[in-house]
């Protein structure tokens, strides 16, 4: 039986690039977790999507000894967008390695991990990354961290992931500084699932952190949550590319279990697991829940592919536990579903792996945040479209969420961010300095203002050198309304869209100018206008065909031209009153509105 007092439950946690993978890899290789020959970069990122980006998605796992004590590691992402993965390997853990590059030194996303981190109670072991680099300032970027952590200098290691230097004492402080975890072995079995996958032969296999008692081949099982029971198939621990069996899986471990469940809801990230003979009487904290604030729809380009999109979905939700999705149908594009997400990136990956894993070619309409609707009567709605917005008369008032931003940047760059931040509708509360020539500024803005190319504007506007944390604090009062837009005076509901009252007019002239281009002219004028209410903010006009009817006439007198003009302009005067001037919009120019970009 594994000593606990010899357990070591760890993570590494940075900013975006910082290098948590590759030091991953040279933590499993100084340990001899895996053979040098079997070596190759990112050894924990198992998605081709991830060695690609040369990011990291997924959190890891992977099971490691040092000087007989057991180390499990979990690798975890760096970008905003999947900071609800880092809070889930934070809550397996009692350790974390705070890695900061010498070259870049603390960045935005360095900060709000290590929010995180604190928040669990976590030991933080202050490390610089990729000392080996030209560009390393490691006195400058040590200050940085006395001053964020205060921390004492002789505390902070100096290690590179490249090259292997410094990782022996690395592996040494975790030893040292992380506790062991605290558990009973003889309580009733309790385990913490935060991952899990599904296996088309073993079914749902669930990624946890022993609490209490343990766990073996055939015991009978719980779901605390769920109430699903069954039959543990195997049990062991998580080697990276692949599962090793062992005979228990004992408190304080992290590991896998094959519960062998086929039904994908059965086995929830945040669920307990606990023994059915002996269940345990209080299930564990779990997590909370993920709110996504993001919402856009996915549609197969293949009507048929819907289907395969719906199970394409399920499987991402079970190992992506902030993805929501409920089905949407759309006059241009068919049935699809109205996805909920954290972040623009977020929403690219899951686009990215449903074409990769399932193979859906898809499209992506624009995104939009999810407003809070307070009726007259008191009731409150949440909605993540404009087709749900509710009759204007019977709302009081419309919030949309608003987020704390934390920007860091160099010093020579402050006017232009802020300058950005000001336009985007930001509120700012104060700036803090790491360093002479390093702050972090710290704002309140609009989540609708972020989502779409702030992050690209700000790279813009500082060189490439700032960088960004978010995360939504609260709903306020906003001035949007619902922009309708009337082609041929009928209003079409698939463009309407929630704007600002005072970018209504620029935003309805876009997308009029957009339409303008993509309807073909008719036998009669269209009307193409945006209106808010029955107030109408921006018109355009395609002009009617020239059929030239006076082709057949020849000299004479030019009233007989002018006659027959007359008598085609009255024609088309009729139609359009008749109503035979419908108009039939093409997809592409549905496709022009609703696609990204």
């Amino acid at each position: 039986m594994q000593d606990q007092s010899k357990i070591r439950n760890f993570c590494i946690i940075a900013h975006i690039d910082h290098g948590k993978s590759t030091l991953s890899d040279r933590l499993l290789e100084v340990t001899g977790t895996i053979d040098k020959r079997q070596m190759k970069d990112q050894i924990l990122d198992s998605m081709d999507l991830e060695r690609e980006r040369g990011i990291t998605i997924k959190l890891a796992p992977a099971r490691m000894t040092h000087k007989g004590h057991v180390l499990n590691l979990i690798d975890t992402p760096g970008h905003v967008d999947f900071n609800y993965e880092v809070s889930r390997s934070l809550a397996a853990v009692e350790g974390a390695v705070l890695l900061v590059d010498a070259t870049q030194g603390v960045q935005a996303q360095t900060i709000g991990n290590l929010y995180l981190a604190l928040a669990e109670d976590l030991v933080i072991i202050p490390a610089l990354n990729k000392i080996d680099m030209p560009a390393a300032d490691v006195p400058r970027r040590m200050a940085e961290l006395v001053q964020l952590i205060g921390c004492k200098p002789e505390e902070i290691l100096l290690v590179s992931g490249k090259t292997g230097e410094g990782v022996p004492a690395l592996l040494d402080a975790i030893v040292e500084r992380v506790p062991a975890p605290e558990g009973n072995p003889a309580a009733p079995a309790r385990a913490l699932v935060f991952d899990s996958a599904y296996d088309d032969y073993k079914g749902v296999v669930a990624y946890v952190r022993v609490i209490d008692g343990g766990f073996k081949k055939t015991d009978k099982i719980l779901m605390m949550a769920s109430k699903y029971d069954g039959e543990i198939l195997d049990v062991g621990a998580l080697r990276p590319g692949k599962f090793e069996s062992t005979a228990e899986l004992e408190c304080g471990q992290i590991g896998y279990i094959v519960t062998g469940f086929k039904d994908i809801q059965a086995c929830r990230v945040g669920d307990t697991i606990t023994s059915l003979k002996v269940p345990a009487t209080e299930a564990l904290g779990g997590y909370r829940e993920a709110r996504p604030m993001v919402f856009a729809g996915l549609f197969p380009k293949e009507g048929f592919d819907y289907s395969r999109l719906r199970d394409g979905m399920e499987r991402l939700k079970l190992n992506d536990a902030s993805l929501t999705f409920q089905p949407e149908h759309s006059p241009a594009l068919g049935y699809g579903f109205r996805c909920g997400l954290l972040g623009m990136l977020h929403m690219e990956i899951v686009k990215e792996r449903l074409s990769r894993e399932f193979k859906i070619e898809l499209v992506v309409t624009v995104p939009s945040v999810a407003y809070k609707i307070v009726k007259t009567s008191g009731e409150i709605l949440v909605v993540k479209s404009p087709s749900e917005l509710p009759d204007m008369s019977t709302i009081a008032e419309i919030q949309e969420p608003w987020v704390k931003a934390d920007i860091v940047t160099p010093g020579d760059h402050i006017g232009g961010v802020m300058q950005l931040v000001t336009e985007r509708r930001g509120i700012y509360k104060n700036t803090e300095y790491l360093s002479e020539n390093r702050a972090i500024l710290h704002y309140e803005i609009p989540l609708a203002m972020v989502i779409v190319d702030f992050y690209d504007k700000l790279k813009s506007v500082s060189a490439g050198y700032a960088s960004l944390n978010y995360e939504v604090i609260d709903f306020r009062v906003a001035d949007v309304a619902k922009l309708d837009i009337l082609v041929a005076e009928e209003p079409v509901e698939a463009f309407a869209s929630l704007v600002y009252r005072d970018e209504a007019e620029r935003v309805g002239r876009r997308m009029l100018e957009s339409l303008k281009t993509s309807i073909p002219s008719q036998n009669f004028v269209i009307k193409l206008q945006a209106a808010i209410g029955g107030k109408v903010v921006a018109s355009e006009r395609i002009s009617a065909m020239r059929k030239d009817v006076t082709a057949g006439l020849y000299g004479g007198d030019v009233t007989r031209k002018r006659k027959v003009l007359e008598k085609q302009k009255k024609g088309k005067a009729k139609m359009a009153a008749m109503g035979r001037g419908s108009v039939d919009i093409p997809s592409e120019a549905y496709m022009n509105i609703l696609k990204r970009g």
